[in-house]
């Protein structure tokens, strides 16, 4: 699980009921069927409107993704990976890496290689591989849309929930007691839908959005190691060349532990 979300979704429902109980509200005036139903059956039938049944059906995957703690190879990894390969090809040449393929299990990487030791034209290696981290990007784009889109119809939908909660409390205003249940009633649709739309689907949708960079931006990092790969560059350009793609904390962490190695 991910921590940062699960920490998040925790201190976002505990702002919720504690800003209730600090004010002197009751949290079980949250046990709303009616304002449940507006914002959460009404966000759904948004979403069903405008997206395709075909992406709707990913929803549970992409909640999966966000909630499931992401592994993927750090970038200094990465650069002492091809570091040593490129040491490795100069002396074996790279048809060496075809019996490495197992071990890489990135299947970007490994298509890559496979590439290379085929002796595909580095070109057509690059356009290949550029492609795939393009569609993939745009895959990405349509998850994020959704939870997007979520958050902005969540609050929206939370306005229409207390004006009908008004419209019924109308119906009250001979039992003064009876309205101003009601009236509290009404806009509780109205928290529901700022809480979805700004607590949980616009940060999901962030959240997806980042990791969807991050995994860009290894893939570029294999990319442009396996091509200097191919091409035959020296480890030590390789090398820099790589590093230009780390942080200045992540390049000086990369080279404190060459030293130690």
């Amino acid at each position: 699980m991910d921590k940062a979300t699960i920490i998040g979704l925790v201190l976002g429902f505990f702002a919720i009921v504690g800003g209730l109980i600090m004010k002197g509200a009751n949290p079980a005036t949250l046990l709303n069927p009616a304002a449940i139903t507006i914002i959460f059956v009404g966000t759904a039938a948004s979403l069903l409107i405008g997206f395709p049944m075909a992406e709707i059906k990913n929803f549970p995957n992409l909640v999966k993704v966000v909630m499931r703690e992401q592994i993927l190879t750090p970038r200094e990894e990465l650069i002492r990976m091809f570091l040593e390969m490129a040491h490795t090809t100069r002396s074996e040449g790279l048809l060496y890496l075809e019996g490495q393929l197992d071990q890489y299990e990135n299947p970007f990487m490994r298509k890559g290689v496979e590439l290379i030791v085929d002796g595909t034209d580095p070109d057509l290696v690059r356009s290949l591989l550029t492609e795939e981290i393009y569609a993939t990007e745009d895959r990405h784009k349509v998850g994020i849309g959704i939870f997007s889109q979520a958050g902005t119809y969540a609050p929206t939908l939370g306005v229409l929930g207390a004006v009908i909660g008004l419209v019924a409390a109308l119906g009250n205003l001979n039992d003064i007691e009876k309205l101003g249940h009601s009236i509290a009633a009404a806009f509780i649709a109205t928290l529901y839908g700022i809480f979805s739309g700004y607590v949980l689907w616009h940060p999901i949708a962030n959240k997806l959005k980042r990791l969807s960079k991050r995994e860009a931006e290894i893939r570029q990092i294999i990319l442009e190691g396996i091509l200097s790969i191919q091409s035959g560059i020296s480890p030590t350009f390789i090398e820099q060349y790589l590093l230009a793609y780390l942080s200045s904390q992540e390049q000086i962490s990369y080279h404190a532990q060459k030293n130690k190695t």
